[in-house]
C-alpha cells in the first residue's frame, strides 16, 4: 500500500501546492451544516449533526486559512502567480463564501451553544466578510479586464466565483439582523446588505446570459469542469434566498414613518422576486443534472471542482424552504426536502472523494505554477539554489 502523501513527493508540497479552491470544502461543508438545522423539525438530531459539521467546518477555515498564508510566506513568488492564472483567480470569492457559512452557523448553533456572544462574533465577522467580498467583486473582474487571457470559447460558470461572493454576505446580512432589534444598525446593516446584493445578483444574471451564449456556440466545456455547470444555480438561489430574508426583515425594522411603506414593499417584492428567481434557477438546475448525466456516460474524472456539487444546490435548497415558510405553499416544502436530500447525497460523495484524493496527495495541485502540460515550473527563489 502506498504511504500518505505518496504522490507528492514532499510534505512541503501540501503548502506549496495549496489554492484558495480547497475554500469550497468550507462552502459545501457550511451549506450542509444550515440545511441540516434548518429541517431538524423533521428530525432533532439533524440539528446535533449540523452542529457538528458547523464545528469541524471552522477547523477547516482555519486550516486552510494557515496553510495558505504558509503558502504566501514560504513560496511567495509562486503564489503570486495566482493573479495571472484565469482560473485559479477566480477561487479567490471562496473565501468569504465559505467564512458566510460560519458566520451564518454562529447564528443557527452558536446561541443555543455559547449564548449571545455568538451574535456578537457573527457581527464582527460579518463586516469582515462584506470587506471581502466587496474587494473579491471588483478587482478579480480587474484583473480579469487587464492581465488574464479570456475567450468566449474558454468561458466556464467558475466565472461567477468573485461576483457572487457579495450576494452570500447580503443574505447572511438577512439572517443577522433577523437576531438584532429595530434601530440605526440594523437598519444600516438592511441597507448595506440590499447595495451588495445589488452588487452582485445582476453582474451575475449578466455572466449566466453570456454563459448561455458560450454554450449555444461551443458547446458544453472539458470533463474537468464538468460540475462547474452547478455553479450557475448559486447565484440564482442565493439572490432569492437574500430577498426573502432582507425582505422578511425589512417589514420588521423599518418602523420609522417614513419607512414603514418601504418595508412592506421590500417583504412583497422580497416573495415575488424569489418566486422568479426559484423559477429560473429550476430551469438551470436542470440544464445542470442534464449536463452531468452527459458526462457520466462517458465518464467524469474527480477533481476538487466537484465541490460545485455542494453549495449551489444548498443555497437553492434553503431558499425554497424560505418561500414555503413565506407563502405557506405546502408542496414547496417537498420541492426543499428533496433539494436537501440531494445535497447530502452529493456532500457524502464529494467529501469521500475529496478525503481520499487527499490522503495518496493527489488533489493538491497549483496550476499556477505549472507550464500547462503538468510540469512543475520552478520558483524565483528555486531558480537561484539551482543556479548556486
Amino acid at each position: 500500500m502506498k504511504p500518505p502523501l505518496s504522490k507528492l513527493g514532499h510534505r512541503r508540497e501540501l503548502i506549496r501546492q495549496f489554492t484558495p479552491n480547497w475554500f469550497t470544502m468550507t462552502m459545501g461543508t457550511g451549506i450542509v451544516a444550515l440545511a441540516l438545522g434548518r429541517t431538524s423539525e423533521l428530525l432533532p438530531i439533524l440539528w446535533n449533526l449540523g452542529a457538528t459539521l458547523w464545528v469541524i467546518n471552522i477547523a477547516l477555515f482555519l486550516l486552510f486559512v494557515s496553510m495558505y498564508c504558509a503558502r504566501w510566506i514560504f513560496f511567495f513568488d509562486g503564489a503570486k502567480r495566482i493573479f495571472h492564472h484565469s482560473v485559479m483567480c477566480m477561487f479567490f470569492g471562496a473565501i468569504p463564501m465559505g467564512l458566510a457559512t460560519i458566520i451564518n452557523g454562529f447564528l443557527v448553533f452558536g446561541i443555543p451553544l455559547i449564548g449571545e456572544r455568538a451574535i456578537s462574533i457573527a457581527f464582527s465577522l460579518w463586516w469582515l466578510d462584506a470587506a471581502m467580498a466587496l474587494i473579491c467583486g471588483l478587482l478579480i473582474p480587474f484583473f480579469m479586464f487587464t492581465r488574464h487571457d479570456h475567450s468566449l470559447q474558454s468561458m466556464t460558470a467558475v466565472w461567477l466565483l468573485p461576483i457572487v461572493a457579495a450576494e452570500v454576505t447580503a443574505a447572511s446580512g438577512g439572517l443577522l439582523i433577523s437576531h438584532m432589534n429595530a434601530g440605526s444598525s440594523a437598519t444600516q446593516i438592511l441597507f448595506i446588505s440590499y447595495s451588495l446584493w445589488g452588487f452582485s445578483v445582476l453582474p451575475a444574471l449578466a455572466v449566466l446570459v453570456i454563459l448561455f451564449l458560450r454554450m449555444v456556440l461551443h458547446k458544453l466545456p472539458g470533463r474537468d469542469m464538468a460540475a462547474s455547470s452547478w455553479l450557475s444555480i448559486g447565484p440564482i438561489g442565493t439572490g432569492a434566498l437574500g430577498l426573502l430574508l432582507l425582505g422578511t426583515q425589512a417589514q420588521r425594522i423599518l418602523i420609522s414613518p417614513d419607512l414603514i411603506s418601504v418595508g412592506i414593499v421590500a417583504h412583497g417584492f422580497g416573495i415575488l422576486g424569489a418566486t422568479i428567481l426559484l423559477g429560473y434557477g429550476f430551469w438551470w438546475l436542470v440544464i445542470a443534472i442534464l449536463t452531468t448525466l452527459r458526462y457520466l456516460r462517458d465518464g467524469l474524472p474527480f477533481n476538487m471542482g466537484w465541490w460545485a456539487f455542494t453549495f449551489p444546490i444548498g443555497v437553492y435548497s434553503l431558499a425554497t424552504l424560505s418561500l414555503a415558510d413565506s407563502t405557506g405553499i405546502q408542496w414547496l416544502y417537498y420541492f426543499g426536502y428533496a433539494f436537501v436530500s440531494m445535497l447530502i447525497f452529493f456532500w457524502y460523495v464529494v467529501m469521500g472523494s475529496t478525503l481520499r484524493g487527499a490522503y495518496h496527495g493527489n488533489v493538491f495541485f497549483s496550476p499556477c505554477i505549472s507550464d500547462g502540460t503538468g510540469l512543475q515550473l520552478p520558483s524565483k527563489s528555486e531558480k537561484q539554489k539551482v543556479n548556486l
